[in-house]
C-alpha cells in the first residue's frame, strides 16, 4: 500500500483539495485498496477547523466527494510512516523538512513536480524551477487551485502506476 500525505500551510484549502481529488482519482481507477491518502498542515493556525468553504464549493462543482474533517498538523511520525509527502509550495517543503528532518528528505516533493511538462498552470517561484500552487486563502482563486491540484494529482497517479 502506498501512503501519500498532502501538505499545505493550514490544511483547509490546497492539501485538503488534493486529498479528496486523489482519493477520487484512485477510486475511479479501481485502486482505492492500494493507497492510503491523507492531508495535514505545517502550521497550527487552522487545527480543528473543517475544509474551507471555497474548497468545498469547488469540489461540489467538480462532483468530487468529500467528508467533514478537521485540520491536523504534520508530525515527525507522519514523515516516517508515509511514502510520499507532497507540498504545495516551497515554504511547505521547507517546513516539512524542518518537521521531518532526514525522515522526510527523500520522499518530499512539490505536487506540480508530477504535472505534465506541457502543463502551463501554477506560479513561478524565485526558490526553484518547479512551479508552486498559490494559496486560495489569499488569492480567492479556487478554480486555478483546482486546475493545479488536478494536474498534479493526475500526474502523481500516473507516476505511481
Amino acid at each position: 500500500m502506498t501512503k501519500i500525505m498532502f501538505v499545505c500551510h493550514g490544511n483547509i484549502c490546497r492539501s485538503t483539495m488534493a486529498e479528496f481529488v486523489m482519493k477520487d482519482l484512485v477510486n475511479k481507477a479501481g485502486l482505492a485498496d492500494s493507497f492510503f491518502i491523507r492531508s495535514s498542515a505545517t502550521s497550527r493556525e487552522e487545527i480543528g477547523n473543517d475544509t474551507h468553504y471555497g474548497t468545498k464549493q469547488k469540489l461540489r462543482e467538480m462532483h468530487i466527494p468529500f467528508e467533514r474533517r478537521q485540520a491536523v498538523q504534520l508530525t515527525h511520525h507522519d514523515c516516517q510512516e508515509y511514502d510520499y509527502i507532497i507540498g504545495m509550495d516551497y515554504a511547505n517543503i521547507r517546513n516539512i523538512l524542518r518537521i521531518g528532518g532526514e525522515d522526510a528528505e527523500d520522499k518530499t516533493h512539490l505536487l506540480l513536480e508530477f504535472a505534465p511538462a506541457s502543463y502551463k498552470g501554477g506560479v513561478s517561484s524565485m526558490y526553484g524551477s518547479i512551479k508552486e500552487i498559490d494559496d486560495p486563502w489569499y488569492t480567492g482563486n479556487f478554480d486555478q487551485t483546482f486546475e493545479d491540484v488536478f494536474a498534479g494529482c493526475k500526474g502523481l497517479l500516473e507516476h505511481l502506476q
